[in-house]
């Protein structure tokens, strides 16, 4: 089971080191394909739009295949797609390219958890789910600075090209220890499809796909907060990668301890404490290096609420699982490519490269409402339910 798990854990290292390093090699991709840096930050949301797009799709087409095969062939196509954008010569291609990379992040990230969840003993799913998902945390602290020293240092194309070498990596490890087992003939499209009716389901998803953005928005563009706003050389923004991986590895530790206590308290706490840090963090950024420590934190509460927006969805998803689990990364996504698009907006609006992080409180503040409408709900039907003859 631990070998497994690391095997997904690894698959969650290649995603999370292809997604965020891009917001590292902004300038030098920018550069590459001759645009300006708020366009180039389309291709964070193009990455975003294919999780959206790629999650419900393959959830719902694989529910009934094997999970460990499926996980191959999501894995494979992931590689294709880093060694395309590796090649691309335009930046339309690229942005295609990034498109097609996300389509099966959001799939295999639900097939994995459940992989992970089924395998784990019980009452340590919970547990077993975040420890796939501290491979994308463990990214941020070393993939993602290393691939933005080598592509600052060899070229941005160099990084895509690690990228698609981890993912056949994640290929080997899976066939080598995930087990492998038939899949769930009992499964339909519209089985899956039933998510979709679940008001619960809806409320989790807008609050992921609303609040989830505020991180984004600073994130998109914190190579330019680092090097414009905080006057620091350009070798410091690995650093602020590699802190911000920090805080997420940090946050998904602690969201395993906090889901035992309460999923629905800690996913209330992560929302207004990323608010905010956010505003902190705007406050703070043109004093350069002491702007790491609310970095940290925002990445702490981004993480620590990643992980119960995960199991909160899979909870309420019923036979739905394999959607469910999906959806939450599309959900994510939607507010990567929400908080890139806004943040790109008020840049290009002359606002400068702070107002994005305000720009995150704001959206934190949304999510953490629509978390309240979501426990006022859930108590009104726990209520009903308690009523004699219900």
């Amino acid at each position: 089971m631990q070998l497994a798990t690391l095997a997904l854990a690894m698959g969650g290292f290649a995603i999370g080191t292809t997604e965020f390093m891009v917001m590292g090699l902004l300038p030098q991709i920018a550069d590459g394909v001759a645009v300006d840096i708020p366009t180039a930050g389309h291709l964070i949301s193009a990455y975003a739009l294919g999780v959206v797009v790629g999650a419900p799709i393959l959830a719902v087409s694989g529910a009934r295949l094997p999970r460990r095969a499926l996980l191959v062939a999501l894995m494979t196509t992931y590689a294709v797609a880093n060694a395309l954008s590796a090649l691309a010569g335009s930046y339309d291609l690229l942005l295609l390219a990034r498109f097609l990379d996300g389509v099966p992040h959001g799939a295999f990230f639900g097939v994995a958890s459940l992989v992970a969840a089924d395998l784990a003993r019980p009452g340590r799913q919970g547990r077993a789910v975040a420890m796939v998902m501290l491979g994308l945390s463990v990214a941020n602290v070393v993939g993602v600075p290393a691939a933005t020293f080598l592509g600052q240092h060899l070229g941005w194309r160099s990084a895509f090209w690690v990228a698609a070498s981890l993912s056949m990596l994640t290929v080997a490890l899976i066939l080598a220890f995930v087990p492998t087992g038939p899949g769930n003939a009992d499964a339909t499209g519209r089985r899956e499809l039933r998510l979709f009716a679940e008001p619960q389901a809806w409320l989790t998803l807008l609050a992921g796909a609303i609040g989830f953005g505020g991180m984004f928005a600073l994130y998109s563009y914190i190579a330019n907060v680092v090097t414009v706003v905080g006057g620091l050389p350009d070798g410091a923004v690995p650093v602020f990668l590699l802190v911000f991986g920090l805080g997420m590895v940090a946050g998904t530790w602690v969201a395993g301890a906090l889901a035992d206590w309460s999923v629905f308290r800690s996913l209330l706490g992560s929302s207004a404490a990323m608010a905010v840090l956010l505003v902190a963090f705007g406050l703070v950024a043109p004093t350069g290096w002491p702007s790491l420590l609310p970095a940290f934190l925002v990445a702490v509460s981004s993480s620590v609420l990643v992980v119960n927006l995960q199991l909160r969805l899979m909870d309420v998803a019923g036979d739905a699982q394999t959607l469910g689990a999906a959806m939450n990364h599309s959900s994510l996504n939607i507010g990567n490519a929400v908080g890139a698009w806004l943040g790109g907006l008020v840049i290009a609006a002359g606002w400068g490269y702070r107002a994005p992080s305000f720009v995150g409180a704001v959206l934190a503040v949304a999510g953490l409402l629509i978390l309240l409408v979501s426990a006022r709900a859930h108590r009104r039907d726990a209520a009903a339910a308690a009523q004699p003859g219900s």
